[in-house]
Formats: C-alpha cells, sequence, structure tokens
C-alpha cells in the first residue's frame, strides 16, 4: 500500500473519529451552572475543548487506521469473512 493512500486513510478516519467522539465529555451551561447568554441554545456546551478532542481523535485514528493497514497487509479479515449471505464469490482475471 502506498504512504499517499495510507494517509488518505488517516485523514478520513480522523474526521470520522473527531465527529463520534464530538459529544463526549461535554456539559451544558446548565448542568455546569453558569449563566446562558441571551439567545443561547439550551443544548451549548459550556466546556468545549478542541485540543482535547483534537487529541483524543488523533490517537483514535492512529490506531484505527495501524489496524486497517495490518489488516490489509496480512488478510486477517477478507469479504468472504463478513458474507452473511453466501453470495461473494472469487474474482478472477
Amino acid at each position: 500500500m502506498e504512504w499517499t493512500s495510507i494517509l488518505a486513510i488517516y485523514v478520513l478516519v480522523w474526521v470520522a473519529s473527531a465527529f463520534v467522539l464530538l459529544p463526549f465529555g461535554v456539559k451544558t451551561h446548565d448542568e455546569l451552572g453558569l449563566e446562558k447568554i441571551h439567545g443561547q441554545a439550551d443544548s451549548a456546551p459550556g466546556n468545549f475543548r478542541p485540543g482535547r478532542l483534537v487529541f483524543r481523535a488523533t490517537i483514535l485514528a492512529m490506531v484505527l487506521t495501524t489496524v486497517y493497514v495490518l489488516n490489509y497487509t496480512h488478510g486477517w479479515i477478507t469479504a468472504r469473512d463478513m458474507d452473511i449471505l453466501g453470495k461473494v464469490t472469487k474474482v478472477t482475471q
């Protein structure tokens, strides 16, 4: 696998990881006992820390990308292993 492919996969996994991790650890102003600004949504975060989100997404993306690349090179799980309907046929060239 080319390093540019690994980089592209890492970036995609990082963005997905950031979106998955976004709601974890965030509390609203009501939960923290802080005063809200006029017009602020009730669900607006009161303790959003983007640095922590970036760090967690980076670690998670590194782990998931590493597992993906290792699976790609060693072939631990293939399409045939995930075929629950029994319809995957071998592609001949």
